[in-house]
């Protein structure tokens, strides 16, 4: 009876044991969260100083190499197949 004591004792030991670690861990993780940030997160110029220069803003519109797709008749596969087949070797 005393064996199954100790053998139980022991389980219970390890997963007090595996429970103290996740909970470092998480209070870890918490503490972490918490933590003061650093004085200047960004790199390069300050973004509120409104002295700072910074280079042109230029348009260019989205749709300007738009070409139309509208549905066509159907061409000649053959037609098609010499006008992207390679040339013929002399």
């Amino acid at each position: 009876m005393s064996v199954e004591l100790r053998v139980r004792s022991a389980a219970l030991t390890r997963q007090g044991r595996a429970l103290r670690l996740a909970a470092i861990g998480l209070l870890a993780a918490l503490a972490q969260g918490c933590s003061a940030i650093t004085a200047s997160p960004f790199s390069g110029p300050d973004p509120s100083d409104p002295t700072v220069r910074v280079p042109t803003v230029s348009y260019r519109s989205t749709i300007a190499a738009y070409a139309s797709q509208r549905p066509v008749e159907p061409r000649s596969w053959r037609e098609q197949n010499e006008r992207v087949a390679p040339a013929p070797r002399q």
